[in-house]
């Protein structure tokens, strides 16, 4: 079943949004030396502690936001109020939401791994 312009819009939305708060653990110190607000050297001491300690806090608190995004567009653009609206689109439903979280994932790592990574490493941050 194929998602519809409505769901890939709220896809094109959250998914993003969801990516970018799970890798503010590393983002957070590169806008710290962006701004001239902090060392290079305390930006890194600085993403190594929440990455090491606090990143899943941050991935929590996107997933969250994911799911509760996700909650909000199915009941109200999509209109499945009941659990027996919710029967009859359980396929529709299921696609979001395993899209959702799939592109969420993809979306994450591209973000953390590839472009903060790179921003990093331009910056001296990390090596």
């Amino acid at each position: 079943m194929k998602l519809s312009n409505k769901d890939k819009s709220f896809l094109k939305k959250t998914i993003p949004a969801a990516s970018f708060i799970g890798g503010l653990c590393c983002f957070s110190p590169l806008i710290l030396v962006l701004l001239g607000l902090t060392s290079v050297s305390f930006a890194a001491s600085f993403a190594d502690t929440l990455y090491g300690q606090y990143k899943w806090i941050f991935r929590s608190a996107a997933i969250l936001f994911l799911l509760l995004a996700l909650g909000w567009h199915i009941y109200k653009k999509e209109k499945l109020c009941s659990l027996e609206q919710l029967k009859r689109q359980r396929r529709k439903v299921l696609n979001l939401v395993l899209s959702a979280i799939s592109l969420g994932v993809i979306g994450y790592v591209i973000w953390l791994y590839v472009i903060v990574e790179i921003a990093g490493v331009l910056l001296g941050i990390w090596s």
